[in-house]
């Protein structure tokens, strides 16, 4: 019966359905000394719920303009009115966008280069991402999570930079933040064929108890692939002169959506790991403090706490070769470029 208790504890006896509800511990007096944003335009990813819907929202208390970024759904109609009821005084809007579609990205961001091209965007959050889903390929021939976690953000940043390039000049500095996690550590390097177009054919949909197994091992190259693109755009950035900084972030363990939706696909047995989890609010901290606090161009912040999976966001002091490797950075982006055409800068 002891045994049995304790398998019940960790693993429940139901499937993982909801975030587990989580008290946040250090947000309140984060969020208090974040700078205005009145002014400001902030575009979000991937902002029904979870981490991207706390950022959205943070910015629009704040008083920025924010642009959700969202696939057409109730819940990305709800996410706004939610947002609009909290922070009724900020200027919130959503522009249809599905990360899994090339095509959806280019309107998105044709859409904003209208709204947005005399003003300009100040903050490009790229929020949204998927976690260890099936071998399956997107209408473009990708890698699902491969596109949606970077290739349709290289896409969108490529397609709206002349928009950050104005935000810059008028108003100092624009930023391009990237959302990674610790699952980046479990690649050894970056490999080309996850960038390419073989969704679909990339090791089935293996997992294990531990984060192994197929799945994982394609969310952890997108995850990797998120840092890697920091720094080679921060390189292409500062050798351009340019004010528009990359910056990148890991929300350590925290209880949100992505689990629920991981699990649901049948990609996740180990939700006894959330038993540990820090509230998403917290797990928000790194994201925010690349969007709207101190932040130099190729930082990567994550929870100071243990294993990083906890705490206050801090700076990694120096970052693995893995991610900062020359040619792993070029062929990056040129791996990026073939899915969506050329980008200099």
């Amino acid at each position: 019966l002891c045994a049995m208790g304790i398998f019940t504890w960790l693993f429940g006896s139901k499937l993982y359905s909801e975030p587990r509800p989580v008290l946040s511990k250090w947000f309140p007096e984060f969020e208090s000394k974040l700078p205005d944003q009145s002014g400001k335009v902030i575009v979000v990813t991937g902002c029904t719920t979870g981490t991207g819907h706390i950022c959205a929202l943070t910015c629009a208390k704040k008083g920025a303009h924010v642009v959700m970024l969202n696939r057409k759904s109730s819940r990305a109609e709800d996410a706004e009115r939610r947002i609009k009821e909290v922070a009724p005084q900020a200027t919130v809007e959503t522009i249809e966008c599905d990360l899994t579609s090339l095509a959806s990205v280019r309107a998105a961001a044709a859409t904003l280069c209208d709204k947005f091209g005399t003003v300009g965007i100040d903050v490009l959050c790229c929020n949204a991402g998927v976690m260890a889903l099936a071998d399956v390929a997107t209408v473009d021939g990708y890698d699902i999570q491969m596109q949606t976690n970077h290739l349709a953000h290289f896409a969108l940043a490529k397609e709206t930079f002349t928009l950050l390039e104005v935000a810059a000049k008028k108003r100092g500095e624009a930023r391009i933040v990237n959302h990674s996690s610790g699952a980046r550590h479990m690649a050894k390097t970056l490999e080309a064929k996850y960038l390419g177009p073989n969704g679909g054919n990339l090791g089935g949909d293996s997992k294990s108890m531990l984060f192994g197994g197929s799945r994982w091992v394609r969310y952890g190259q997108t995850k990797l692939a998120n840092s890697v693109w920091t720094q080679a755009l921060h390189a292409r950035l500062e050798a351009s002169g340019s004010a528009v900084k990359a910056v990148c972030a890991a929300p350590g363990l925290a209880s949100t959506n992505l689990q629920v939706t991981t699990a649901l696909d049948g990609g996740m047995s180990q939700t006894w790991i959330m038993r540990w989890a820090q509230s998403a609010e917290d797990g928000t901290m790194p994201l925010l403090q690349c969007c709207l606090g101190e932040a130099v161009s190729a930082q990567f912040f994550e929870p100071s706490g243990r294993m990083a999976m906890w705490g206050p966001p801090s700076a990694v002091p120096e970052l693995t070769a893995k991610e900062t490797d020359a040619a792993t950075t070029n062929m990056i982006w040129e791996m990026s470029e073939s899915f969506c055409g050329e980008w200099k800068l």
